[in-house]
């Protein structure tokens, strides 16, 4: 189901802090099922469109690593991707160590010519769409699974674990760019969300409408969304798609 214009345009004033309400919130352990419907799944998983091969960089969300995205990186890898996880541990915040690590597997990655796609989950797709912004002539598409991009930058239930991982670190809301970043790369966008997200409040994981961005809604956790049987058949078709 994609997402109206109109809603999204609700979006370009500035919003009020507004987190998922707490039994949303409580509601994350549906995280569990959605993994047991995927396992249950897995043959009709091996149906999906096959790949061609080009390479696909998954990135993690605030405080997982690799191994949160490994049943989506294996389900991509059976169908023929070239998949790779982000190889940095804990996803804690940007850091500039990281932002050279990743720049230098997308040189690694697209040593051969071919564009690369990224999946990028939570502050993940965050990570992904400033790679496609800065580098889109290696990017072919970007996914975001429940990621805050838009709406206000502390919609969501996790900003004072953020914090307190990050104290020293993590500096006052950028608002001016925070707005700027709300613009999508320009590379073929689509963003996967859910109303029913506990961790993000779902209008900040919605692309502004343009000619080259899609908002298309599951249902599901937050944290649920890499394993969730129906993010999973969306990300394999938009994958499949030819290089427009």
């Amino acid at each position: 189901m994609e997402i109206d214009s109109d809603t999204v345009a609700m979006l370009r004033e500035e919003p009020q802090r507004r987190p998922p309400s707490r039994l949303l919130l409580l509601l994350e352990g549906r995280a569990f099922a959605e993994y047991a419907q995927l396992r249950l799944s897995w043959r009709s998983l091996q149906q999906l469109p096959r790949g061609d091969g080009h390479p696909v960089l998954v990135i993690p969300g605030f405080a997982t690593t690799d191994g949160s995205t490994r049943p989506l990186r294996r389900v991509l890898k059976q169908l023929g991707y070239d998949v790779h996880g982000w190889g940095q541990g804990r996803n804690y915040g940007m850091r500039g160590s990281i932002r050279e690590a990743l720049r230098m597997r997308i040189d690694t990655l697209y040593g051969e010519g071919r564009k690369i796609s990224l999946v990028g989950w939570s502050l993940g797709g965050v990570y992904a769409r400033e790679i496609a912004r800065h580098d889109p002539s290696r990017v072919r598409r970007v996914i975001t699974l429940g990621s805050p991009i838009n709406g206000h930058p502390q919609s969501n239930n996790v900003d004072r674990i953020y914090r307190w991982a990050n104290r020293g670190r993590a500096q006052p809301v950028d608002w001016e760019g925070h707005q700027r970043r709300r613009v999508a790369p320009a590379v073929p966008c689509t963003a996967i969300y859910s109303k029913s997200d506990g961790i993000v409040d779902w209008r900040c994981s919605l692309e502004e409408i343009a000619p080259n961005t899609e908002n298309v809604e599951v249902r599901g956790s937050h944290c649920g969304l890499g394993v969730n049987p129906q993010v999973v058949r969306i990300i394999a078709d938009r994958l499949a798609r030819p290089l427009s």
